[in-house]
Order: C-alpha cells, then structure tokens, then sequence
C-alpha cells in the first residue's frame, strides 16, 4: 500500500472516518464541525457533519452542548481510541521509523533530515520521500574552506570533525541502500536519498534552490535529537 503523504490515513480507510479520527485525536479540546473541517485534508464541511454523526452514533465520538455550539471529542474509553491516535500518528511514525534506522548505522550521519512534501505533508500517493543524509568526513572527501567554520549558542569555534576510518566509510553505501528499501517497504513510496560529505554539506547548505527547501521544510532526523553537532550544521 503506497501511502498519501498528505493524508497516511488513506493506507487504512478511504472515508472520512480516517482524517476526521485523525484531528480528534490530535486535538487538546473538543472541536465543532467547522473546526474539525478546517483541519482535516479531505472532504466538505458536509462530509464531516455526517461522518460525525455515524461515528457519534458508534460510540468513538463524544458529542456534547456548549453554548450554543456543539463540540465533539474522542471517546478515549471507547475499545477502538487506540486506532484513532495511530491514525494521527501516522506521518510521525514514518518520521521516527527512518530515525531508528540511522541508530543503528555504523558510522552513523553527521545530520539527516526529511524535506519536499514528505515533511510539508503535501504530497499524495505518487510522490517520493525525500531524505538528506549527511555523512562524517571521509578519507578522501574534499576540505570546505577556512571560512565554512561555524560558531555554537556559547561562541565556541567547531571546525571539521574527526574523520571516519576507511573501514567504516566503505559500509556507508549498504546502509543507504538498505534505508531506500526500508522507507519503500514500511510506506510503499520509493525513497530519494542525497548522499553529502560534511563539507558539502558545509558549503552549500545556505545556497538557493534545493537548500533553501531544505532549510524551510526539513524535519530532522539525525539519530541523536537535538544534538550539539545537528545544532552546529543547521546554523546560519
């Protein structure tokens, strides 16, 4: 099942049930039917006054009288909330998925992100999932420039970390591949990967065009969250 980066839910339900679950579940308060139609990613303000009633009629949804509006709110007693909040949880499970796997690579990236309409939640069931990845800096990858050096919260000066021995540097290809797999298999959407040195990554992160998205839409990651060395890498 591919799944709709803007709506996950699709890969479950294609009624509204999915987003309308989705937003109440996500919600610190109850919700009126305007409020919930502002936010789901499908359907008319019509569609989820009736989606409502059915699943108020189910027992999932907690209608109540407040004032003069009615507000709705999840049945978090009801045996099937725990469906809702995966519902909801959808796109950050993806997010935390990829995460994991780069917990376990050896070496692991010096910063990763996922940027485009994965992490803007625009896409739909045709699109890819965009991951940066940046490696440690190894034997043989070109130095950034004098001036790439970056400055932390406290002024403190950090230049190029320590390099990766040539052992480890030579294991990085399988680890991007078995990602691109792992993100096809756990989503069905296929998976574009750019591979940066430090330095590369160093020099042109501040460039326009597929950087400047990067910098706008990026959700981060990096195995180790927030770290000092992601912190480092994403300052201007």
């Amino acid at each position: 099942m591919i799944v709709d980066l803007a709506d996950p839910t699709r890969a479950v339900t294609p009624t509204l049930d999915g987003p309308v679950l989705s937003v109440l579940a996500s919600s610190g308060s109850p919700l009126t039917v305007g409020d919930i139609a502002k936010q789901v990613v499908r359907g008319s303000e019509i569609g989820v006054r009736r989606c409502l009633a059915r699943l108020v009629d189910q027992g999932i949804v907690r209608a109540t009288e407040m004032g003069r509006n009615r507000v709705h709110e999840l049945n978090r007693e009801h045996l099937a909330a725990q469906v809702a909040d995966i519902l909801a949880a959808l796109r950050p499970a993806m997010f935390e998925r990829i995460r994991a796997e780069l917990s376990k690579w050896k070496p692991k990236p010096y910063y990763a992100c996922v940027f485009g309409s994965a992490a803007r939640g625009d896409g739909d069931a045709s699109s890819d999932i965009d991951v940066l990845i940046v490696h440690p800096p190894f034997p043989g990858d070109p130095k950034p420039p004098k001036q790439q050096r970056v400055r932390d919260s406290l002024g403190h000066e950090w230049s190029e970390p320590v390099s990766v021995p040539a052992a480890e540097a030579r294991r990085w290809p399988a680890q991007v591949d078995r990602l691109k797999d792992g993100i096809h298999a756990w989503t069905g959407n296929s998976a574009q990967l750019i591979d940066l040195s430090w330095s590369e990554w160093m020099i042109h992160k501040d460039d326009e065009g597929i950087f400047e998205e990067i910098q706008r839409d990026r959700i981060e990651v990096t195995p180790k969250t927030p770290s000092m060395t992601s912190r480092l890498l994403t300052e201007s």
